[in-house]
């Protein structure tokens, strides 16, 4: 896995720096695992744009990916690692040994043939999904849940990890990728590694088309809008107005949106690093 910077052979190649894709071992996806996506280009059911900077990009497929890592005490082969353009990571066909093929979020050094599981009495290998109550201390781990059987909800994108620290009773204290300490039931779910792709957050674009491509529309400042569209909008020349916030009054730079009253802030044990 790897990036590979081009040469400035036109403008939109001189700062691109993109994917090798040397760890895909599939070009074509399990036609069994596709379903239909339909894009809203931002608007809602009765046409009005709700969302703004949304639209066009290529069509795409939604890959079913299996978040829940039920089927216990069944062993698993990986047979493919494949791209998946709805998510940064990689996602791994596995074939359980009664025939049933899945998709998973693909854990970093994860190889074809491989062998993977889940449940009870599980060794913590990359790959394997285990209760909390069952994880080691200080094990990597991703694709937490956050109430058991609902599937993984924390750390699922590219490079994305957290670490199990501690347990106290009935719950597991995770540290988490933004650097939150937070407690969990040790009744969730979580796997073994990190995230694979960790190398995404080293692509660059390198031109507005590409942008276009993936689905987003040009995004405009709202100090360059009029008064009527934006706080910050109007003034003469490049005066911009009034202190920085949203198109709906909210201030941005650091103001806490978070509401304070919030029924899960009890399971927090340290805010994550500002």
């Amino acid at each position: 896995m790897g990036v590979k910077k081009l040469n400035p052979v036109t403008p939109g190649q001189r700062h691109k720096i993109k994917n090798t894709f040397d760890t895909l071992t599939a070009e074509k996806p399990e036609k069994s695992l596709l379903a239909p996506m339909k894009k809203s280009g931002g608007r809602n059911n009765s046409g009005k744009m709700t969302m703004r900077y949304m639209g066009g990009g290529h069509k795409r497929r939604y890959r079913v990916i299996d978040f829940k890592r039920d089927k216990d005490g069944i062993p698993a082969t990986v047979k493919t690692i494949e791209y998946d353009p709805n998510r940064s990571a990689r996602i791994a066909l596995v074939v359980y040994s009664d025939g049933e093929k899945r998709y998973i979020i693909a854990p970093a050094g994860i190889k074809v043939g491989q062998s993977i599981s889940s449940g009870k009495d599980v060794a913590p290998e990359i790959g394997n999904t285990l209760f909390l109550s069952d994880i080691p201390l200080g094990t990597i781990i991703h694709n937490i849940e956050m109430k058991p059987g609902q599937g993984a909800a924390m750390a699922r994108s590219a490079g994305s990890y957290a670490q199990l620290t501690s347990r106290e009773g009935k719950y597991g204290i995770i540290k988490l990728p933004s650097g939150e300490m937070r407690m969990i039931l040790v009744t969730c779910r979580a796997t073994i590694g990190s995230v694979s792709n960790a190398d995404n957050a080293l692509e660059e674009s390198g031109k507005a088309g590409r942008s276009r491509w993936l689905g987003r529309r040009p995004r405009v400042r709202g100090v360059v809008m009029n008064p009527v569209d934006h706080p910050m909008g109007g003034g003469e020349g490049r005066a911009s107005g009034g202190h920085p916030r949203s198109r709906k009054g909210l201030p941005a730079k650091g103001f806490k949106t978070r509401t304070k009253k919030k029924g899960s802030n009890k399971y927090i044990v340290e805010k994550r690093k500002k």
